[in-house]
């Protein structure tokens, strides 16, 4: 032994690796790798940003009592039962060394956001992948996998790549069903580009019991990505576990007071949401005149088959050459198909340009 030796469930995982922001000899890249907001963050909240910088030598507030406040107000919820994190990621990571661990189960679908996997694993989950037809999360194929080691559950609704949402019925049927010893995590990174009218982004479940987790994201429409900040609501008990096991300043001064501005934008998610209703269905239309086979989204990207592995690397380099990145999504058991972000109407309408080329060249 020459040195420290990590547990071996470190091993057990692939460093999650993010979209890519840099072409080689590129000078303007059009990035729609990562899912970020196509307007960037609100102006106020940029402003806000700037003006923290005066007083950077001061630890932030670790409850973030004022953030929190805002997003309750906000979002007609509690203050009391939202706890913030360096992004969802965060908080996600921390319900799963809370509730889970050595000789538990942890269940996500085939193609759910990958952090599930990475966290559960570090964790020392055992983790399912319970199969999607038609790559839309299953509620009986999830339930099928529950049996005594299971303690938590993750859907992503939208789900991240592929855009699918399980309608308020189904995620309602879901918790009936599942025992009330295992915790239910609705990941509701994209809620703020939903208009389907059966969707609840998780409320609902959450106080109508003990056992079910909604986590959030400043990351999406209001574009604060570089920012890392994410918050949960949760019942009090799960809120109190969380306050217990996050470090006692993990939410940044600066990006609290920029989601705090962003929150008081103006019209700023409705604007969002109207972009990115209009603009993705238009580049859908356009994909698939092109030939190529576009999956139904309610998110802010589209996902996009080419049939195989080889063509979608094709695409995804001959895209690259145009100065596009898009998300190759192999590491989601999706070697055919690419995540395409929805970016403004000009980057939408270069990326609809190029893959006609590609397909007819």
């Amino acid at each position: 032994m020459s040195g420290p030796i990590a547990r071996p469930e470190v091993f057990a995982v692939a460093p999650y690796v993010g979209g890519e922001s840099v072409l080689p000899g590129v000078a303007r890249v059009v990035k729609l790798s990562s899912n970020e907001g196509a307007f960037g963050a609100p102006p106020a909240a940029r402003e806000a940003l700037a003006q923290a910088a005066a007083n950077l030598h001061r630890y932030p507030d670790g409850g973030m009592a004022r953030l929190r406040g805002s997003i309750g107000a906000a979002f007609g919820l509690d203050a009391a039962r939202i706890v913030c994190g360096n992004g969802s990621d965060e908080l996600i990571s921390l319900l799963i060394q809370a509730y889970g661990g050595s000789g538990t189960e942890l269940i996500m679908s085939a193609h759910g956001f990958a952090i599930y996997e990475i966290a559960g694993k570090l964790a020392g989950c055992v983790v399912h992948k319970a199969p999607e037809p038609e790559l839309i999360a299953d509620v009986d194929n999830v339930l099928a996998l529950v049996n005594d080691a299971t303690r938590m559950v993750f859907i992503a609704n939208p789900n991240n790549p592929t855009g699918a949402l399980l309608g308020a019925d189904e995620m309602a049927r879901l918790r009936a069903n599942l025992p009330a010893h295992v915790l239910l995590v609705v990941d509701a990174a994209y809620a703020e580009y939903v208009e389907r009218a059966d969707y609840d982004a998780g409320v609902g479940l959450v106080d109508a019991g003990d056992n079910t987790v909604m986590t959030r994201t400043f990351s999406k429409i209001f574009g604060l990505g570089g920012a890392r900040l994410g918050w949960a609501y949760a019942p009090p008990a799960i809120v109190d576990v969380l306050n217990r096991m996050r470090p006692p300043f993990n939410v940044n001064a600066g990006a609290a007071l920029a989601a705090e501005a962003a929150l008081a934008a103006p019209g700023w998610i409705e604007q969002g949401r109207a972009h990115n209703t209009q603009a993705r269905a238009l580049l859908a239309q356009r994909l698939i005149q092109s030939g190529l086979v576009v999956h139904p989204s309610e998110a802010n990207f589209l996902l996009v088959d080419f049939g195989a592995p080889s063509r979608a690397q094709a695409a995804d380099a001959f895209l690259r050459g145009q100065g596009i990145i898009v998300r190759n999504v192999t590491s989601y058991g999706l070697p055919s198909c690419l995540r395409i972000t929805i970016g403004t109407d000009e980057e939408c309408g270069l990326v609809a340009q190029a893959l006609s080329e590609f397909v007819h060249g």
